[in-house]
């Protein structure tokens, strides 16, 4: 489908909605058709379906980024049920959409239910079924919708679409006040989006303390009798970094020990091969404990070793048992005979809560003398508790409709607008609830080929997150 094809489509489904230029706010004049009503579980799938052959690559500052189609169709179905919506761009096309739900309880905090339109861009020659075809195709038994952001994160979108419209049209308010939130630019950091929003808007999120959003809820099956449904409560901190070696310029024909790029190389293989010491966080620690006792584990089990046993979550929670620093690029010379005078390299750096500054000491250790670091892109590593109402309501909810639902705390390898609001004071947790089967590999789906969610797993959610936001 043709950009100006999705467009067109997102404007099909605009119905009594206008859109207007920026920053635009947009009333529905009618409640939509309540007389062949759809619950959300009915709703969900469709609208996920919707919203990802809407293509919202994220390219960076590129100007085929674009989150405006999308951002109209979420319009369309909020204004459909008697919202007020505002679309907000940071720069044309880069649009988020809000709305806000009146509680029964005006003196509470609201709470920010949010997710993100965007989604990593995917070639579609590498994938078996078109990316943004949001095809139905069965796999290993289950009906599943395969297309890029089936799981990071149009599924929650439609989630959350799917349960605000049943519950407008059915008069059903929440205890306290919930921001809407659908954001642009996650992908890229949210600097066009959350970060954005967060400082040239924070009137749209007056009021609020918490808020709920991707990458938690979702299920490991330990047995029939036992699934753990893991909530994130904290992220890892973020530190990309630009290394720098310097050395003696000089032709390529002669001996030469002060070589930018052989001091460059050295560093990088010895940060790449750097084995960082296990680090229990608050966090990691309370998942092992929970995980050791239902798993029968002896609980002074060898972390890496309890993880051996978590199957296709295994790369995800092993990502946050330890700082971590992945070279990821490299930059030398300009010419075959020519020895430069600088080499640089890009790493991916990622700690713990709590830990920035000794592991930036222990990153700039492993460099050694002749390579020098400098972060440019920082962001904040987070860490809450797991305890109190909202996350009595995670449990409640997701145990009404899976008896054999245990939840657990843990920690995000990578980061969520989450971040962006923390500055807010805003306290952020993963919660896209999804019930799995057991053998999915789930982690290797988010900006995986073949991205796909199970058709059972989207209904499920739908009715944890409709029970949830009566508990909150």
């Amino acid at each position: 489908m043709k950009p100006d094809q999705t467009h067109e489509l997102a404007r099909d489904h605009l119905s009594e909605a206008q859109v207007v230029g920026h920053d635009d706010r947009v009333t529905s004049q009618g409640h939509g058709n309540q007389s062949s009503r759809a619950t959300a579980a009915d709703e969900v799938v469709a609208i996920c379906r919707d919203l990802i052959r809407i293509d919202t690559s994220n390219y960076g500052p590129d100007e085929r980024s674009q989150e405006r189609g999308a951002a109209e169709y979420v319009a369309a179905q909020l204004t459909d049920v008697g919202l007020d919506v505002e679309l907000v761009e940071s720069e044309p096309r880069r649009t988020s959409v809000f709305a806000r739900i009146q509680g029964t309880d005006p003196t509470r905090p609201a709470l920010v239910l949010h997710g993100h339109l965007d989604v990593v861009p995917a070639d579609a020659t590498d994938w078996t079924h078109p990316p943004f075809a949001a095809e139905i195709v069965e796999h290993d038994g289950e009906p599943m919708v395969w297309g890029r952001g089936a799981v990071d994160m149009k599924d929650m979108d439609a989630m959350i679409l799917s349960v605000v419209r049943d519950r407008m049209r059915t008069g059903r308010r929440p205890p306290r006040d919930i921001v809407l939130a659908f954001l642009a630019d996650e992908e890229a950091g949210g600097g066009l989006g959350s970060r954005w929003l967060a400082h040239h808007r924070p009137d749209l999120f007056d009021g609020a303390d918490q808020a709920v959003g991707e990458v938690g809820g979702f299920s490991f099956t330990v047995r029939d009798d036992l699934r753990l449904y893991l909530i994130e409560t904290a992220e890892k901190g973020i530190a990309w970094m630009r290394l720098t070696a310097r050395g003696r310029a000089g032709h390529g024909s002669m001996v030469n020990d002060e070589n930018a790029v052989a001091r460059l190389s050295a560093a990088v293989a010895r940060l790449g091969a750097h084995d960082f010491a296990i680090t229990p966080t608050k966090t990691v620690s309370a998942f092992l404990e929970q995980v050791c006792e239902a798993l029968d584990l002896d609980p002074a089990t060898d972390p890496d070793q309890i993880v051996t046993h978590l199957g296709p979550i295994a790369p995800m929670i092993g990502a946050t048992l330890r700082n971590s620093a992945n070279p990821t690029m490299l930059d030398a010379g300009y010419k075959a005979n020519v020895i430069p005078g600088e080499a640089h390299a890009t790493v991916d750096g990622r700690y713990l809560p709590g830990h920035r500054e000794a592991f930036l000491a222990e990153v700039d250790e492993v460099l050694g003398e002749h390579v020098t670091r400098v972060n440019e892109v920082e962001d904040i590593a987070l860490e809450t508790g797991f305890e109190g109402p909202l996350v009595d309501a995670m449990s409640a909810a997701l145990l009404a409709e899976d008896p054999a639902a245990r939840t657990v705390p843990y920690t995000l390898s990578g980061g969520t607008d989450a971040k962006a609001f923390a500055g807010l004071g805003i306290t952020g947790y993963g919660f896209a609830p999804l019930r799995l089967p057991p053998t999915l590999a789930f982690a290797d789906l988010f900006h995986g080929v073949d991205e796909r969610v199970p058709v059972a797993s989207l209904e499920f959610g739908a009715r944890v997150l409709d029970r949830f936001l009566d508990q909150i």
